[in-house]
């Protein structure tokens, strides 16, 4: 298992959810090129002297507002994408800003109510054999991507560098002058090692990011079955 201690806990979630079948693929990018597309007053982390940009395509299942018990039935299970980076709020805690959210269910954009960069996609997750393929494209416009992993043995002792892009309990977003946090709670990842087999991707170029450079860090995990997002709530203005 891989985390940093637990910072909150979110004892009224707004929304519960399993985050199952995920990958995690990460760039090292020139720390300017991010911070030009990240708002104030966010600061970007660095690791290893490098910002990172996280490209992480998932299925989401289970999904329930709170209060519904789990054995009533909910939406079917969906994928979604998020193309991130990792950045610290000043005198607040670290977390995740979204420079897109592909994502394949039609409610999922009402989100955009905060600022979250949703949009919606045709996306698919499949496993043949001893890999699984994520495909997806963006309905309005020409991102797309296309990714072929090869999950490996469990990390039995998670580095640093295994746990750092994962740990992230909370989402920024910008709206309306506003910057708001959204809290997120989970168990830690169970993360494997992967091999990636084919990848390609126009989301770092829509998003504005130069193409990436160097070869990527790999990933896999099964999931985590209890993700708790509770309200977003307003943090500070914004420029």
């Amino acid at each position: 298992m891989a985390a940093y201690g637990a910072e909150q806990r979110v004892r009224l979630p707004a929304l519960r959810a399993g985050w199952m079948t995920q990958a995690f693929v990460h760039w090292a990018y020139p720390v300017e090129a991010v911070r030009a597309l990240v708002p104030e007053p966010l600061v970007v982390e660095e690791y290893e002297g490098s910002a990172w940009v996280g490209f992480t395509p998932f299925v989401r299942a289970h999904v329930r507002p709170a209060g519904v018990p789990a054995r009533v039935p909910g939406p079917p299970a969906f994928a979604e994408t998020n193309l991130r980076t990792y950045v610290r709020h000043p005198g607040r805690r670290d977390g995740l800003w979204f420079f897109s959210l592909e994502v394949a269910c039609p409610v999922m954009p009402g989100a955009r109510a905060i600022g979250a960069p949703y949009h919606a996609a045709v996306l698919e997750v499949t496993r043949s054999g001893e890999t699984v393929r994520y495909r997806g494209r963006r309905r309005r416009g020409r991102a797309s991507c296309r990714l072929v992993v090869r999950p490996g043995a469990p990390v039995e002792r998670p580095t640093e560098r295994d746990v750092w892009p994962t740990s992230r309990r909370r989402a920024y977003t910008r709206r309306l002058g506003l910057l708001w946090e959204t809290p997120v709670a989970h168990e830690p990842w169970p993360p494997a090692g992967a091999t990636i087999e084919e990848l390609e991707e126009t989301l770092t170029a829509e998003a504005g990011l130069p193409a990436p450079a160097g070869e990527p860090v790999a990933h896999f995990s099964d999931g985590v079955r209890d993700v708790r997002m509770g309200v977003p709530v307003p943090c500070s203005r914004t420029p």
